[in-house]
């Protein structure tokens, strides 16, 4: 069970992964090719050719974590990114939902986008 606040970006790489890969192999895609330094919390959804496994890496404050997950019936949505885009940005809710097989996910913003500070502060 992932128990993650709604401030934490997840990033979704755009093209199938080989599953093989294991914690190096997933971070340096993360660190080489999206540019993201895999120790500021974030968390990074991977996918295989056939859509049938997700793996999901972040670093938890004390180490890497690597989730991973098989679906017996069906296939994970593919992650609908904009031309040239190397991975598409999910809400935790979106996440969720990915993983329990929604095929909504990734392809339509699902969740209202996250409030800034100055937008919460009453104005007198």
């Amino acid at each position: 069970m992932l128990t993650l606040t709604r401030a934490v970006r997840v990033h979704a790489w755009a093209a199938p992964i080989d599953m093989r890969r294991g914690f190096d192999g997933l971070s340096a895609l993360v660190e080489q090719q999206l540019g993201k330094e895999l120790l500021k919390g974030d968390v990074f959804l991977f996918t295989g050719r056939c859509r049938r496994k997700a793996k999901v890496l972040y670093f938890d404050g004390t180490g890497l974590v690597l989730l991973s997950k098989r679906l017996f019936k069906g296939r994970f949505a593919r992650p609908w990114v904009e031309e040239g885009q190397l991975s598409v940005e999910l809400t935790v809710a979106e996440l969720s939902l990915f993983l329990e097989g929604c095929e909504l996910a990734g392809r339509w913003q699902l969740s209202p986008p996250a409030f800034e500070e100055k937008e919460l502060a009453l104005t007198s």
